[in-house]
């Protein structure tokens, strides 16, 4: 018997391993509770694991403000700020390309730009106090990398807002 097989938006064929044989090694159907259920526990973890995070990153914080030094002499200067911009420039073509595509990967890959772009002028900002290049770096961060991200990050709520989402009566059901 062949396995179950939905066409994407993207064109791309995937395998429904919920509505797969279970004599063939695929999962039986599951009910919609167990699916609530499971992703309710995902949920929760995922929220305990980033409040013990945040927790934690605030004596390192504190730690890092009272110990690290004013000035630094860098080594790598260069392939630093070229590794980060290919990094940038490939989120960017991701975000293009999956946004072409049509595919829903590219909230991801526009949210992953638009970090990488405030990222980007919180530290060509930042290095650059205390120079002639402030002014540049201030420029291209309120003029392009900035309106940039928020941007790319209202046009990500705009697509998640037409996501169907399970109602808040039925979400909130079981966490009681």
């Amino acid at each position: 018997m062949d396995r179950p097989v939905e066409q994407r938006e993207n064109g791309a064929a995937e395998v429904n391993d919920a509505q797969a044989d279970p004599r063939e090694g695929g999962t039986p159907p599951t009910h919609t509770s167990d699916l609530l259920e499971r992703v309710r526990r995902q949920r929760r973890h995922t929220l305990e694991l980033l409040t013990v995070c945040a927790v934690t990153l605030v004596p390192w914080t504190v730690v890092l403000a009272l110990t690290l030094p004013s000035g630094y002499e860098v080594h790598q200067w260069r392939l630093t700020w070229v590794g980060f911009d290919i990094l940038l420039l490939g989120a960017m073509a991701s975000t293009a390309l999956l946004g072409w595509r049509r595919n829903r990967a590219v909230v991801l890959a526009a949210l992953t730009t638009s970090v990488l772009l405030i990222c980007d002028a919180w530290f060509d900002v930042s290095l650059a106090f205390g120079t002639s290049e402030v002014w540049l770096s201030a420029a291209l961060a309120l003029f392009f990398e900035l309106p940039l991200a928020v941007y790319l990050i209202r046009r990500v709520m705009a697509m998640i807002s037409l996501a169907q989402w399970p109602s808040a009566d039925t979400a909130t059901a079981g966490d009681t």
